[in-house]
């Protein structure tokens, strides 16, 4: 779900610190010799809002794009799922949504495809979030020699970045909350209510409309059944910081 804070020093020999007004060139196109090769060979996560897109750009159910694109990966001692999209055995192991011509899914891709070559850290302070950014290059990638001046902030605002990064901020108030950074576990049932409420929100939103969740007035489900997905990730965010941490 983006890297951490913790992260931002720990940097491969390919990634270098970027500040927000240095200028980089990058550009990428169908006529660069590289072209896909970055949708190749990678462990890519997936955020709840990434998930939310996917789902949106194949017409599948939680359930059904789940089982069928996602790796979901948790150890004992984390407190949130780390969700993954999964390759294609295909020998290059390639994205599900790779095609010749591109990506299948462009307008709805994944935050880190988006993002690619910049990668945005983020730091939860009490009361802002604090981002700093790198740059991935890559040997293979062909897309630095393009006269296409850059800057970070820029790049990923022409990239589309600026809803997913919003989202993601309001997930770092979980994901960074005080008590995960001091060792919180949630219990199977919060681990299970994690899953339903930031990945499976066409089955909560039934879940609400019908009035079967005993920890939401019936007012309030029954007003956010009736939402979109956006804003049901919204709720399902808030909502979970109050149930877990409250």
């Amino acid at each position: 779900m983006g890297l951490k804070g913790s992260e931002v020093e720990q940097f491969p020999d390919f990634v270098k610190p970027l500040e927000r007004g240095m200028v980089f060139n990058f550009a990428c196109h169908k006529g660069l010799s590289c072209f896909t090769e970055c949708c190749r060979l990678l462990e890519l996560p997936l955020t709840s809002y990434d998930i939310l897109r996917l789902r949106r750009a194949t017409g599948l159910s939680s359930n059904q794009f789940l089982e069928r694109y996602v790796i979901i990966e948790q150890e004992q001692d984390e407190a949130f799922p780390r969700l993954y999209l999964t390759m294609i055995d295909d020998g290059n192991g390639s994205c599900a949504f790779v095609a010749s011509h591109g990506c299948t899914v462009y307008e709805h891709r994944p935050g880190a495809c988006r993002a690619y070559p910049v990668g945005r850290a983020k730091r939860l302070q009490p009361e802002t979030i604090d981002e700093c950014f790198v740059l991935v290059k890559e040997d293979h990638c062909r897309g630095f020699t393009e006269p296409a001046p850059q800057t970070a902030t820029q790049y990923c605002i022409d990239q589309g970045m600026t809803e997913y990064n919003m989202f993601n901020d309001a997930l770092a108030t979980l994901l960074q909350h005080e008590k995960v950074r001091c060792g919180f576990i949630p219990s199977q049932a919060q681990k299970e209510l994690i899953l339903l409420t930031l990945f499976h929100l066409d089955r909560w939103r039934a879940m609400l409309a019908q009035g079967e969740h005993e920890a939401i007035s019936s007012e309030t489900a029954l007003a956010m059944g009736q939402r979109t997905d956006e804003e049901l990730l919204l709720f399902a965010i808030k909502w979970l910081e109050e149930r877990l941490f409250g």
